[in-house]
């Protein structure tokens, strides 16, 4: 999407062959400044992060790409154990990707999938990661340990895509669109007018196509399996984030009502952990991005 007033103004893009697929990512901002990796979620694209942008971009090198199998990054069909849609597949192309940038150190930030990401970058490169902010998550494996009717209820896609294919794409797909606004407008957001019409139109543009549908659902395939195998595997052998971490959630959402989320990523990681609760549904970045982008300022540095 070429540029308007505020979206994306002075922003290149770009498609990067990394890791055995190919990402596209809007890179820019102030050059000499330290980079920051920020990381979108389902059902979004690195969009979520267009007024953020402009926000930061005299602070930070900003890179906003789009995990693969979401918005123009490559979707291929899942394998059998799911292990291309894995965490840690989806982490190895953000260290190649930030390697082409020529960019070994980085903050991170990421927002639902893309924070489920960003934990498992941190623990798989914690050489690379400075620090890490994670926005409106509990650990994948906490959240499924402790499932209870009220989570099942709020996150019944965390149950429904993990479904064998093609059972959930192909219930999906006739209604993409109505499911896909269905899922903008709830999780404490109470509608769409919180989106600008040009965001929402790339999420339609992107997420209504049945590759897209069904690398979602290898997403969340995989983070009910090989991704909780590799967080028990680390866990076991005490692996834990290593660097300072910031936990931003929204008081209009699930973990705000199920989880205590300071203590639940306290216990996976060994630098400190600071948070609070703000007012906000689930699309914190979108909803109050002026507020997001003073934190990320202010913890970052």
């Amino acid at each position: 999407m070429s540029g308007a007033a505020g979206w994306f103004d002075g922003f290149n893009e770009s498609r990067f062959a990394v890791n055995g697929t190919e990402i596209f990512a809007r890179f820019g901002g102030a050059q000499d400044k330290p980079a920051l990796l920020l990381l979108h979620g389902f059902p979004q694209t690195h969009a979520i992060w267009h007024r953020i942008a402009q926000q930061l971009k005299n602070d930070y090198f900003l890179v906003m790409p789009d995990l693969r199998g979401y918005g123009d990054s490559v979707k291929v069909p899942g394998l059998e154990d799911h292990s291309n849609y894995s965490k840690r597949a989806m982490a190895q192309d953000m260290v190649g990707l930030m390697d082409l940038l020529q960019t070994r150190e980085f903050f991170v930030c990421g927002h639902d999938r893309g924070a489920r990401v960003a934990h498992r970058l941190a623990v798989d490169h914690p050489q690379a990661v400075r620090k890490l902010c994670l926005i409106d998550i509990a650990p994948t494996l906490d959240m499924y340990d402790m499932t209870s009717m009220t989570f099942a209820r709020y996150y019944y896609h965390w149950f429904h895509l993990i479904q064998p294919s093609p059972l959930p794409e192909a219930m999906i797909g006739p209604n993409a669109k109505m499911y896909l606004h269905a899922k903008l407008g709830g999780w404490g957001a109470g509608g769409l007018d919180y989106i600008e019409p040009r965001a929402l139109a790339e999420y339609e543009r992107c997420f209504c196509r049945a590759e897209s549908i069904h690398a979602a659902c290898e997403d969340y395939r995989a983070s009910a399996g090989i991704d909780l195998d590799h967080d028990r595997e680390s866990r076991a052998r005490g692996e834990k984030i290593q660097c300072d971490t910031h936990l931003l959630w929204g008081q209009r959402g699930l973990i705000d009502k199920l989880f205590k989320p300071i203590e639940l990523w306290q216990a996976q990681c060994a630098g400190k952990v600071t948070g609070h609760s703000v007012p906000a549904g689930h699309f914190i970045p979108e909803e109050l991005h002026a507020e997001t982008a003073k934190e990320l300022r202010a913890f970052f540095g």
